[in-house]
């Protein structure tokens, strides 16, 4: 053993270590992620209001879709709760897919709920009629819902992964997942809106996949009143998509003879 080197640099070393692996395996699955959605998205409607398809198809694709969206975001909770375990480094994956779980069940109800409005607009929600009104009624939906006390609660949690570790650390493996169900839940609620503002310009459109995935970061990372910018930057595409939507670079206008606010999903 080389006396000369302190212990406590050593340990210091083996913990910058297990940082840098952390972020590079969440990296690694983020890049993974967005290879996967792209090769699977070719060849479909990257319009507003696609049809989601198949059960099986939409929820795989829901989650792969938010994991390269969303793990970028994380790191610096999933970075919290792993010093926190102080080497226990089995739990750490367990959280991870607890997240991961959460965002599943909300895939679930987004499917639940595009079918029922699919069932029941009759047509009315065709890009010709009120698709664009809807469009862009979402967009405007979700600019106010940035500036609402609920938004900041959420997203002061996805902000402070040491306060929220403090108030929510359970023990064990089974703490781990739970906790990662409960930072799940936090994060969806700072984040469904900007879900829908996703589905409102084209779920299966990397170009929007990547503007949302930037407002997500942003929000999280920059002073406080970038909340103001996410808002002024969904008012300006929700007033662009309802008088000028031809002229929105990256959105695909539907066909008006589709169904409801567009067409329905082309999978090879």
């Amino acid at each position: 053993m080389d006396l000369g080197v302190p212990i406590g640099l050593t340990r210091s070393n083996l913990l910058l270590r297990w940082r840098l692996a952390i972020v590079g395996a969440l990296a690694a699955l983020a890049l993974l992620a967005w290879w996967w959605t792209a090769a699977r998205m070719a060849g479909m409607d990257a319009g507003p209001g696609t049809d989601p398809g198949a059960l099986g198809f939409f929820v795989s694709a829901w989650v792969v879709m938010t994991a390269a969206m969303m793990f970028p975001s994380i790191a610096p909770m999933v970075l919290a709760y792993a010093g926190m375990q102080r080497g226990r480094r089995a739990s750490t994956p367990l959280f991870v897919a607890g997240y991961v779980v959460l965002w599943g069940a909300a895939g679930l109800a987004a499917y639940a709920a595009l079918k029922l409005g699919r069932q029941l607009d009759g047509g009315l929600f065709a890009w010709h009629r009120a698709g664009r009104w809807t469009a862009a009624g979402v967009l405007a939906a979700a600019a106010i819902y940035e500036l609402t006390p609920l938004k900041y609660a959420c997203l002061r949690r996805c902000r402070a992964p040491v306060g929220f570790l403090a108030t929510e650390w359970r023990d064990g493996r089974t703490g781990a997942l739970r906790m990662g169900l409960v930072h799940g839940a936090w994060c969806f609620g700072c984040c469904w809106a900007l879900m829908a503002a996703l589905f409102a310009l084209g779920a299966m459109s990397l170009t929007w996949m990547a503007l949302v995935t930037v407002l997500v970061a942003g929000e999280r990372t920059l002073p406080r009143p970038a909340r103001l910018g996410v808002a002024a930057v969904l008012v300006a595409l929700g007033l662009w998509v309802a008088l000028a939507p031809g002229a929105v670079p990256g959105l695909t206008v539907p066909d008006s003879s589709s169904g409801p606010m567009g067409g329905a999903m082309r999978m090879r």
